[in-house]
Parts: structure tokens; sequence; C-alpha cells
């Protein structure tokens, strides 16, 4: 089979290898002249390690990364508010901390052993005859046709309208700055740690083990942050920004010692897509592109890589269209389950509410250790979770998120 890929993240490489692997015909297309990954730290829960696994590359990525084995956040003054233990769900079991750069560099190098065709510079600005897709470049080149097309570039894709016309993907108002800080005294190891100021702060610390430019353990730290205050937070400049995370977090605060220019930090937006049935005909939208949520459940790199293996399992000796209804069904449960958790979880953590955060607060924590909410919670966390009535709850999730404006 002729497949065409667009995109060079983490499902577009991670699809490509699979179904080279399967002995399909692979041509990966990036827009970039020179593929590279975006972002900082991101945490591989138990199943995209999984899919990792059976990509072969697990063992690479744990060597660079950081085992994570529990997810606790508090407030300022110390009152639990979440604390998950990997182990509580299965023995043995533990999410992965990871920079970007780790994951995309493994990735990588496994897309060129398995002999994909990568084409650079190549920006696809559309598709025709989704039932034998033709992807057309910016040059206005015809590419294809393919038996299958797999658009994998990402939650602003611009070819996903094109292929369904009702699809959402609206920006969430709340965003992150994200940056990469050594972590000299191994203080932070093993834990997913953050600390919640009501709804309106979250600051965070991620273990991810190797970074790029940097020997020894390294942390990711990200502080949520609205879009309309980003201007304002850094004309106010690093020093006000280190003093602000002081006061909620002291012991975070010292990892922003040292250099550190604001213009290097990254700032990263998100947004929910809802973008069902995920295609049309021979076109499919992987990762992302098809259904990205808020980072507030960590699994947009899981689903995408655990996508990958789905759809390369089920093409193994089915004709295209009967091989997609397959890894339709197979996949609804697991991401709507997500969709609808972020939807309902999102405010929770980051909006303007004062009630909300006091309730969280009260409730959440010993919610999060009593059973059965704690295995839901758990289940949730480690990417386990799915829904009998998955697409009408992602139904509902589609109506909640794009107007809620916390």
């Amino acid at each position: 089979m002729r497949i065409g890929i667009v995109g060079c993240g983490i499902g577009g490489m991670a699809a490509a290898i699979a179904l080279a692997r399967e002995g399909h015909g692979v041509t990966l297309f990036e827009r970039f002249n020179e593929p590279a990954p975006v972002g900082a730290g991101l945490l591989l829960q138990p199943s995209g390690l999984e899919a990792l696994g059976a990509l072969g590359l697990r063992d690479e990525v744990e060597a660079r990364g950081a085992r994570v084995a529990a997810l606790r956040g508090r407030t300022p003054s110390g009152r639990p508010v979440i604390d998950l233990s990997y182990a509580r769900w299965k023995p043995n079991c533990y999410g992965l901390g990871a920079h970007r750069a780790t994951l995309f560099s493994a990735l990588h190098r496994a897309v060129r052993d398995a002999g994909v065709e990568i084409r650079c510079g190549a920006e696809i600005v559309r598709i025709e005859t989704p039932a034998r897709p033709v992807l057309i470049d910016t040059g206005e080149n015809r590419l294809g046709p393919f038996d299958l097309a797999i658009i994998a570039n990402g939650a602003a894709s611009g070819l996903r309208d094109g292929l369904l016309p009702k699809a959402r993907a609206p920006l969430y108002p709340w965003g992150a700055i994200w940056t990469i800080r050594p972590d000299q005294t191994a203080q932070w190891d093993g834990v997913l740690a953050q600390v919640y100021a009501g709804a309106r702060v979250m600051i965070g610390v991620l273990p991810v083990g190797d970074a790029p430019d940097s020997t020894g353990k390294n942390v990711a730290l990200f502080w949520s942050l609205r879009e309309d205050d980003h201007a304002a937070w850094r004309k106010a400049g690093v020093n006000a920004w280190r003093a602000a995370v002081a006061s909620y977090w002291p012991e975070a605060a010292r990892l922003l010692d040292g250099p550190l220019d604001i213009s290097t930090l990254s700032y990263a937006r998100y947004r929910d897509v809802q973008a069902w049935p995920w295609g049309k005909d021979a076109t499919l939208l992987l990762g992302d592109a098809a259904h990205a949520t808020s980072p507030q459940l960590g699994q947009g790199a899981n689903l995408a890589l655990a996508d990958a293996v789905a759809l390369a399992a089920t093409l193994r000796g089915r004709a295209v269209a009967p091989a997609l209804a397959c890894y339709r069904r197979s996949r609804a449960g697991p991401i709507a389950w997500v969709q609808f958790m972020s939807a309902a979880l999102t405010p929770v953590f980051q909006s303007r509410s004062a009630f909300i955060g006091w309730a969280r607060d009260w409730i959440l924590g010993p919610l999060s250790r009593c059973w059965p909410f704690s295995q839901i919670m758990l289940a949730t966390l480690t990417g386990a979770a799915t829904l009998p009535f998955a697409m009408l709850l992602s139904g509902v999730a589609k109506f909640l998120v794009p107007n809620r404006r916390n």
C-alpha cells in the first residue's frame, strides 16, 4: 500500500515507523526544511510507553528519561489536592518524564531506519479526491495519488477544515510557560509535583532526565498563564516571574536561579479539537490533528503514539475502508474519555473562578485517595480508561468546551 503522511511530529513519525515495518511504502511530508521537536517536557503514560514498546523504542527513550512514580499537587499552604501513585493502579507501573527532543530523536532515527522517504520543505495546503488522496503543496505540485493519506500535522492543522467543514478547534484561553532547568540536587526525582493557588495559578515541576545542551538531571517547569495576560507577563520580565513563583512555591523558584532569558521561554497554546469521524474516505486525521485537548491530563503524545500503533494493526490484512472503520471503533472509547474528562477538569485547574478553586481544594484531595474515585483518576492518568458510550459523551464535551470562557 502507498501511504502519504503529513507532519513529522510524534504521531506522524510513529505512524510512519509502524506502517513501513508492515511493508507499506511510506512518504512523510514536513513543511519545515529541517524537522525539529516543538516544546519542552512531556509525561509518557503507561499507554504511551506500551506503544513505544511496540515500536521497539521504549528502552532507548527510558534510558534518557526519568521515571515518575506519582503525581502530587497541593496548595501553597501545603493542603493536598491530588495524590496519585501509579503503584496503586498496578505494581511496577510508572510514567516517564522526557524532554521532547528525546522522544523526537528516537522516532526520527527509527523513521530513517525503516526506509521511510522524508520530504522536507513540503507544505501541504489541500487534499484532492480523499478517496484516492492527492496532496497539493504550496507550489501546486500534485503528490500522489496515495492509497491512504494520514494528516498528523498538529492541533492547528489547516487541512482539517477541508476534510470536515463542521470540525471545531477553538483555542483554550489558558496556555503555559515552559522551561527546562537543571536539577543538580536530584530534589525532584520520581514525582510530577504541582502547586495550585485557586484555579488561577498552577505551577508544575516534571523530571525529564537528559536535555539537549545539558548534562545531568533536568526538570521541566511550567506556569499556567492566560493568553490575554501573556504580553503583560513578558513586559514584567524574568525577575518579576521569579518573585511570583517564589511567593507560591519557594523551592520551585530556586530552579529559576542563574541566567534566564525571557525570549527563550516557550509559551504553549492549546486547542480543543472535535473532528469526528477523524477524516474522510481514505484520508485520516491522527493525533492532535484529530483530537487535541487541554494538556491538563497529559495525554496528547500518548494518544498519538497509541493511534499510530493501532492504525498499523488494523491495516494488517484489511482493505483501507474496513481497516479505518475498525480503527475508529478501537480508538473511540479511550479518546472520547480523555476529551470528556479534559472538558470537565480543565476549568477546575485553569479558570478565574475563586469558588471552583476553593471547592477543588476541599473535595478533590480526599477523593483522590478514596476508592472508587482514586481508581477512576488513575485509569484516566495511565491511559487505561474508556467509555461504552464514548461518542455520546464526546458530543457533550464538544458543546461544553467551546462555550467555556473562564
